[in-house]
């Protein structure tokens, strides 16, 4: 059983902002529902790139409900500007933290987020720098080594605690520990 804060518990029992938001101008999608885990997020946006309204589709745990609904609240009201500074830690910091099993859930928040301000923009986001290391969850080898090097994170469990990277098939977990060392190597 994991150990949830209470916030967290009130988030995923009482999640806030479900569901599809009729006339969204800005949608983020991440995850993947073959492996476990899928977040829609729904913005709606004014003519002066405020937030006014934003809504979520989550398929996965309890941790990606409430990071999810928490993620809602906090950017309502929002500029884009603001909301592209949110990070996964602001998301876990607003639940009075999450399992370190279940950050990636975080992590799905803060990438729908940057990819549903960018189809506002109508920003094509590229191909993301790096190597892919886990089909199931898009991840690569310079997301490993950053969340490496910015966290701490020593073993594939770590990295799949933190990214979901190696949580779905597992067929990519060899890689994972070699991008770990390299990381490690180039301190």
């Amino acid at each position: 059983m994991w150990d949830y804060t209470d916030k967290v518990k009130e988030h995923f029992l009482h999640p806030r902002n479900v569901g599809e938001l009729e006339g969204a101008n800005a949608i983020g999608e991440t995850g993947s529902l073959n492996c476990g885990d899928a977040l829609k997020l729904y913005l709606k946006v004014n003519e002066n790139e405020r937030i006014i309204e934003a809504t979520f589709m989550t398929f996965g745990c309890a941790s990606a409900v409430a990071s999810s609904s928490a993620l809602t609240e906090i950017i309502k009201g929002m500029t884009l500007d603001d909301a592209a500074k949110i990070t996964n830690d602001d998301i876990s910091d607003y639940l009075g933290g999450l399992p370190k099993a279940k950050m990636h859930c975080s992590v799905m928040g803060q990438s729908a987020l940057k990819k549903a301000i960018a189809n506002f923009r109508g920003v094509q986001i590229l191909a993301k720098p790096g190597q892919i290391v886990c089909e199931c969850f898009d991840v690569t080898d310079l997301e490993i080594i950053d969340a490496v090097r910015a966290n701490g994170l020593e073993t594939t469990d770590d990295v799949t605690d933190y990214l979901k990277a190696g949580g779905g098939c597992g067929q990519c977990l060899e890689r994972i520990e070699e991008v770990i060392a390299v990381a490690k190597a180039k301190g």
